[in-house]
């Protein structure tokens, strides 16, 4: 089971989720907005993905002040699920990618 962490009206996650399926793998869309991760589960993602798993290109970042563009990426993240980048692909085993990149799609032989 794949796991696609992103949101149902992404076009990013849309098309991620249609080559995945058309793969014949089996995945679920996790909407970010109506299941959002946990604070422990955004800190595992950060420390896997990096720094590249806050989006600060998305609408949500531009709406913050600056004093909120400086609290702890994985607290912004909890408070505003929207600001991470997607999709967050999880395969079964546990291994995150990041994004829907030629690079992804490669790893995943698509």
């Amino acid at each position: 089971m794949i796991t696609l962490h992103g949101l149902r009206a992404c076009d990013t996650c849309r098309r991620a989720l249609r080559a995945l399926k058309g793969a014949g793998h089996d995945v679920r869309l996790r909407d970010l907005r109506d299941d959002p991760p946990d604070r422990a589960g955004i800190a595992r993602w950060q420390a896997t993905l990096g720094p590249a798993l806050l989006n600060t290109r998305s609408t949500t970042w531009r709406g913050l002040d600056a004093d909120e563009r400086r609290a702890d990426p994985v607290t912004l993240m909890a408070a505003h699920p929207t600001l991470m980048k997607r999709p967050v692909v999880e395969m079964s085993d546990g291994t995150l990618h990041l994004g829907w990149t030629p690079a992804t799609r490669a790893t995943l032989g698509l």
